[in-house]
């Protein structure tokens, strides 16, 4: 369970939301090698929707770096990192996450999320997103949670729309994707409107 102290939350290692199919929880150094086999693998598949991959990626070292970074995020309540995991076999199939938490007026953030290739459009990250949401609207108290993906990305948009989220808009080199500025729809969803 999560506990509110003060101004902040957390401990991130002792987070875990359940869903029926999945699970969803911040990583963990002991996931290291399992993250890395995963992205590996499914490089060719997940390239042409993320930015760059750095030449140290899948290293250790890289890895322990994005952890300490998004240990910071969680106790700056700016950011909330998760991996998604069959929930039967505890197989890691993807991540997701909040990032850029805006407080004050806004009490927004955006969603971001990928799957494995062998997990990808069986489910997974829509059960995890949906963990997400719960996550959002009910523990952070958020008003709204964005999304944006490529024009081009059937899956990402019927993701979305599956999910619940509103079609808003269309942004032009909204952000730099395979070493491209890349146009993007906006996808947007308000706590009044979440139905799990």
């Amino acid at each position: 369970m999560i506990r509110l102290l003060g101004s902040g939350l957390i401990s991130p290692p002792a987070v875990r939301l359940d869903g029926p199919r999945c699970y969803i929880r911040p990583p963990l150094p002991r996931d290291w090698r399992e993250w890395a086999d995963l992205r590996a693998e499914s490089r060719a598949f997940l390239t042409p929707w993320e930015p760059t991959w750095p030449a140290d990626a899948l290293t250790r070292s890289s890895f322990t770096r994005r952890l300490r970074r998004q240990a910071q995020e969680w106790r700056d309540d700016e950011g909330y990192s998760f991996l998604a995991f069959d929930r039967p076999t505890d197989t890691m199939v993807g991540g997701l996450g909040l990032s850029n938490v805006r407080r004050g007026v806004a009490q927004m953030a955006t969603l971001g999320y990928w799957a494995g290739r062998p997990y990808a459009r069986r489910g997974y990250v829509s059960a995890a997103t949906r963990l997400v949401l719960d996550f959002a609207f009910g523990q952070l108290g958020l008003h709204r949670v964005e999304a944006a993906c490529l024009p081009t990305n059937e899956a990402s948009r019927g993701l979305l729309e599956k999910v619940g989220f509103t079609h808003e808009g269309y942004a032009r080199g909204y952000l730099r994707i395979d070493g491209t500025w890349r146009d993007h729809v906006l996808y947007a969803m308000l706590r009044e409107e979440w139905r799990d």
